[in-house]
């Protein structure tokens, strides 16, 4: 079995948000939701539904991004 970064898609309110990718990412990301599909059981029929827990993953495991945000929370709490 294959341990991808993200599992199943939560059900969630969504906002709305138009994104142009290139032709090669995206179909990646079409590839990605059939890899998905079989190994969760759960049918994507969106690929586009993924982008948003893929950009979830990356800014949840980018250090510097968490750094960065720390910081700023910890200089807004004094202020």
């Amino acid at each position: 079995m294959v341990r991808l970064k993200i599992g199943a898609l939560p059900d969630d309110k969504p906002v709305r948000l138009a994104v142009e990718l290139p032709a090669p990412v995206h179909r990646d990301l079409i590839a990605y939701a059939e890899v998905l599909s079989r190994e969760t059981g759960q049918k994507v029929s969106d690929p586009g539904k993924l982008i948003a827990p893929m950009v979830a993953r990356f800014m949840a495991t980018d250090r510097a991004f968490a750094k960065s945000r720390k910081k700023r929370q910890a200089t807004e709490d004094k202020g």
